[in-house]
């Protein structure tokens, strides 16, 4: 399940929901990840733009990865500006056991940073820049892996 919003993410509610959806699956362990913006270098906040297409199918495959383990993984992300100490991702793993939710999270996460096509922008002083410094570069990803 991959959802998409406009601006921040209302972490309450869709932790809640997800915990719900889930309540009567017999998964022994739910291991949630929320990313919050931060302050640093002066920025107001981020801002995203997403390539939708590659990130359902790379979320697809980590779909199947999940399925094989007997799990299922959950993610949603921002679209647009989201503000200092708001939430912009959120994943979310449901397994039988806790182990299994435990690494595959961090794997998940860890992927998701270097390969989701997600461009992140500073919000400074009424400007959007983007983030050069703190972006990782898609591998494959041709004239858009360039620096």
């Amino acid at each position: 399940m991959l959802h998409l919003y406009d601006g921040a993410l209302d972490v309450p509610k869709i932790l809640k929901a997800w915990y719900e959806e889930e309540s009567q699956s017999n998964y022994g362990a739910y291991i949630p990840f929320v990313g919050t913006v931060r302050s640093e270098d002066g920025i107001d906040g981020l801002s995203f733009d997403i390539y939708e297409p590659i990130l359902e199918s790379w979320f697809l495959g980590w779909q199947e990865k999940a399925k094989a383990k007997g799990a299922i993984i959950k993610m949603a992300h921002s679209r647009g500006d989201v503000m200092l100490h708001e939430s912009s991702y959120i994943a979310a793993v449901f397994s039988p056991k806790r182990r299994v939710a435990l690494e595959f999270i961090d794997a998940f996460v860890e992927d998701f940073k270097a390969s989701a096509p997600i461009w992140k922008y500073d919000l400074k002083e009424g400007k959007r820049l983007y983030a050069l410094e703190r972006s990782t570069a898609i591998a494959g990803s041709g004239l858009l892996s360039q620096r």
